[in-house]
């Protein structure tokens, strides 16, 4: 748990417009997930966040705030492929979730 901890202090330390950045991408990825969690879709993301998570926490007890820590956003990358496939766009919270999450992995991926 101070691992976890010590990395949120981290990042806080980040400019704002990082923080605020960063905020989006928590919001999208284990807020909306709870949310959405009858659905398929809203597990897979958060079991898929949860994962992100415990990889870039063991990269920041071993070394730090590093840029090694952009390792942990990998598994995005198959989720991404499958969300594609499920994508249904039929103007309900749920898909506009889902579109917001892809805009926003896709664009911390190419960052």
């Amino acid at each position: 748990m101070s691992v976890m901890m010590n990395f949120m202090r981290t990042m806080l330390t980040m400019p704002k417009p990082w923080v605020a950045w960063i905020g989006l991408l928590m919001a999208a990825n284990f807020i909306f997930p709870v949310i959405f969690i009858s659905s398929l879709e809203g597990r897979v993301v958060l079991a898929t966040g949860m994962a992100s998570a415990m990889i870039q926490m063991g990269i920041f007890q071993t070394k730090g705030f590093v840029r090694l820590l952009g390792i942990g956003h990998s598994p995005w990358i198959p989720l991404l492929l499958w969300l594609w496939t499920r994508l249904n766009f039929d103007a309900s919270p749920f898909a506009y979730w889902i579109v917001a999450l892809m805009v926003l992995n896709t664009l911390s991926l190419i960052i």
